[in-house]
């Protein structure tokens, strides 16, 4: 059974392989511009994708980037070693991903017109999704079996805390019209349109030919093959694909194969509780 030690930053846990204290402060003291744009994820709900998605959406679909970029390179993590490292290679507007709760974003973030899109997904998806990842990502604790893993998964005692949390404080947020919610269901069920409503909030224009042709280069399959976009570039010790690929299903529902009814049960009222007294609605039911 493997064990890593993680780094503990203001209440939530991070893997020191991509983290480090250094990393953290720079993300604190990072000068956020009023053109950036950040995807925002609780891990496992779609942040590769929008990775995909962004650069595109904003760059009029040029497709150079996902063809000669590596996807942390084109649309670094706030939060990551890497952006220190890559941050004067990036062109305005700048697309960024963070796994941050709201709390922990940059005060220059606060102070900015920088624009924010919520990818959320099913809580059900995103487990599954994420006990496979424990079991091929070299630098995370073995998840255990999938009972052990849902009783981490429901205390937040995984990455970045816990999904109510994460979902709670990025819909508590002062942000008006500088944010957008949008979910992984339906990006799955009509990204087109999702690129759209995208566009719109951007202030892309893009045409619809422009749309059809993202769409096309943003699906699944295409981002399954392309190295620079699938994590096959990773070395096997952090990431073994032959355990499970990193671009594992990309489909919506696959919970159903793994819950039994008494985790479903167990799993539905413990999210329930938690999100009882939230006026925002859940795109899906929880049952």
């Amino acid at each position: 059974m493997s064990s890593c030690e993680y780094i503990q930053y203001r209440g939530i846990d991070l893997p020191p392989v991509a983290h480090s204290m250094e990393s953290l402060e720079y993300a604190q003291n990072f000068s956020v511009e009023d053109t950036d744009v950040f995807a925002v994820t609780y891990p496992k709900s779609g942040t590769i994708w929008m990775q995909e998605i962004l650069p595109l959406v904003l760059n009029g679909g040029d497709l150079t980037p996902i063809h000669t970029i590596p996807n942390w390179d084109r649309v670094p993590w706030l939060e990551e070693k890497r952006l220190a490292m890559v941050v004067d290679q990036l062109t305005s507007p700048r697309a960024l991903v963070t796994h941050f709760p709201y709390h922990l974003m940059p005060p220059s973030f606060h102070a900015s017109k920088a624009k924010v899109v919520y990818v959320m997904r099913n809580p059900k998806d995103v487990m599954v999704s994420s006990y496979y990842f424990h079991q091929m990502a070299g630098f995370l604790n073995d998840p255990g079996t999938f009972d052990e893993f849902m009783a981490k998964f429901l205390e937040g005692k995984v990455l970045f805390g816990k999904w109510t949390d994460h979902v709670k404080s990025w819909r508590h947020t002062e942000l008006g019209d500088r944010i957008m919610y949008i979910t992984y269901e339906e990006m799955v069920q009509d990204l087109p349109a999702a690129l759209r409503s995208l566009s719109d909030f951007l202030g892309s224009n893009l045409s619809e030919e422009v749309i059809q042709k993202i769409a096309e280069h943003c699906s699944f399959k295409t981002m399954k093959v392309n190295s620079m976009s699938n994590f096959s570039l990773v070395p096997k010790v952090l990431m073994d694909s032959d355990k499970s690929p990193f671009l594992r299903k990309g489909v919506v529902g696959d919970w159903k194969n793994h819950f039994s009814s008494e985790q479903l049960a167990r799993f539905t009222s413990v999210i329930r509780q938690e999100l009882e007294n939230e006026s925002f609605p859940l795109p899906w039911s929880l049952d």
